[in-house]
């Protein structure tokens, strides 16, 4: 089970992360909850009338800048790490959040390890899914070693 910490604090996920699917083969979306979906089925979704409880989430390749239109109203923008070492999902934080003023909760998810957290803190990234073997004592101990800007929340 992962963790996540939100804003400092370890919270329960509300979000479910629905996986990439094969062509043809995409499940129905389930009728409650909150879900994060990947960029290519959100914008097939966006297209067919999109409900409000979505998210989404982009995979490093993926460009960030499809979801300028729809940036005021995303509650939820998730930027995959499918390693650690793979930084481009920094990029797309600071591109987000910076230059195009993104106001929702920004999630690192993947192998989102405890030294990074600060580094992604600092890119603007306000939530992270730990990867599964991961010490949540030492997350929160790697995000409280300095200040951390704040971001624009949406109401």
């Amino acid at each position: 089970m992962s963790t996540l910490i939100r804003d400092g604090l370890i919270t329960e996920d509300l979000w479910q992360l629905l996986p990439e699917s094969g062509e043809g083969d995409a499940a129905p979306l389930p009728a409650e909850g909150r879900i994060l979906l990947p960029l290519p089925r959100w914008l097939e979704e966006r297209r067919n009338g999109l409900r409000a409880a979505c998210g989404v989430w982009l995979q490093p390749d993926e460009d960030p800048l499809r979801l300028l239109p729809d940036l005021p109203t995303l509650p939820v923008i998730a930027l995959r790490f499918p390693v650690f070492t793979d930084g481009r999902a920094y990029s797309q934080a600071r591109l987000l959040r910076q230059r195009h003023g993104f106001a929702g909760e920004l999630r690192a998810i993947g192998d989102v390890l405890p030294d990074q957290l600060s580094a992604m803190a600092r890119c603007g990234f306000d939530a992270f899914v730990l990867r599964a073997d991961q010490s949540p004592a030492a997350a929160l101990a790697a995000l409280s070693g300095g200040p951390r800007p704040t971001w624009p929340r949406v109401p």
